[in-house]
């Protein structure tokens, strides 16, 4: 009998998060081990990795962090092969790292803008190389989600470098997923709005001065009085790596609460 309960959705399955140290990414790992799922969480930052399975483990979870530098497509593809290593496998892929920093077209220099495509587009593209090789060569069925932005629609003119990345990221998604529908591989896409987490917040003070009532004054300018929560956020996901998604994929899902072509 196929489970019903979020609790269940992901048992016995092997996660790989990468850029899962914290925001979105950790949210979405604390998300999987309750759903059932032992987790590997990769990224940069070691000590809030490190931290992050600590908790993650003291709950009753199994999980492990692994160090790399998504950006480097050989330690991308490494952070695969180390939870393969480690469990043996990889059932589901989250991509959930991201570089936000600020660029117009004007002013985005070479180098800022390889750092976009770098985080934003050449890392997902060479762990999913790598997960997807994995669920092949087994000849298993598998599920990957990437996390994109509904900026990715057009944006805001600040963020040009970061848009042209995910929007990348947005054909990518749709390439690998229709090349491997066959594998039962099922990759979909999960465009997310303004969120509220630590390295928005970082953001937000460094780039646009802003104080302590950010957050509030941000709710008051939206239709649903707050900013997304990554914890609700992850529990779409989930259940987009979760058999309980059924047939989708190829998918690009709008998480945000402005609706792409309404007009006041």
């Amino acid at each position: 009998m196929t489970t019903t309960t979020a609790e269940g959705l992901l048992e016995g399955k092997v996660v790989l998060v990468g850029g899962g140290s914290q925001g979105v990414g950790a949210a979405i790992a604390r998300a999987a081990v309750r759903a059932g799922a032992v987790v590997a969480v990769s990224g940069r930052r070691t000590g809030p990795g490190e931290a992050l399975v600590a908790e993650l483990t003291a709950a009753g979870g199994e999980a492990l962090f692994v160090r790399a530098d998504l950006a480097d497509p050989d330690q991308a593809k490494g952070s695969v092969a180390r939870t393969v290593e480690a469990y043996g496998r990889v059932d589901c892929l989250v991509n959930s790292a991201g570089l936000t920093t600020r660029g117009t077209l004007l002013d985005t220099t070479p180098e800022l803008f390889d750092a976009h495509v770098a985080i934003n587009l050449k890392a997902p593209f060479f762990t999913m190389q790598a997960a997807v090789a994995d669920m092949v060569a087994r000849e298993a069925p598998g599920t990957i989600v990437n996390i994109i932005t509904s900026s990715a629609h057009g944006g805001q003119p600040f963020l040009a470098p970061y848009v042209a990345a995910k929007a990348g990221l947005i054909g990518l998604t749709r390439n690998a997923a229709h090349a491997h529908r066959w594998d039962r591989v099922r990759i979909n896409g999960l465009n997310i709005g303004w969120t509220e987490t630590e390295g928005e917040d970082a953001t937000q003070r460094a780039f646009h001065g802003a104080g302590d009532d950010w957050r509030e004054r941000a709710a008051d300018r939206l239709p649903m009085g707050k900013l997304g929560q990554p914890d609700e956020i992850a529990d779409f996901v989930v259940f987009l790596l979760s058999d309980r998604s059924g047939v989708v994929t190829g998918s690009i899902v709008d998480w945000d609460q402005n609706v792409l072509g309404g007009l006041d």
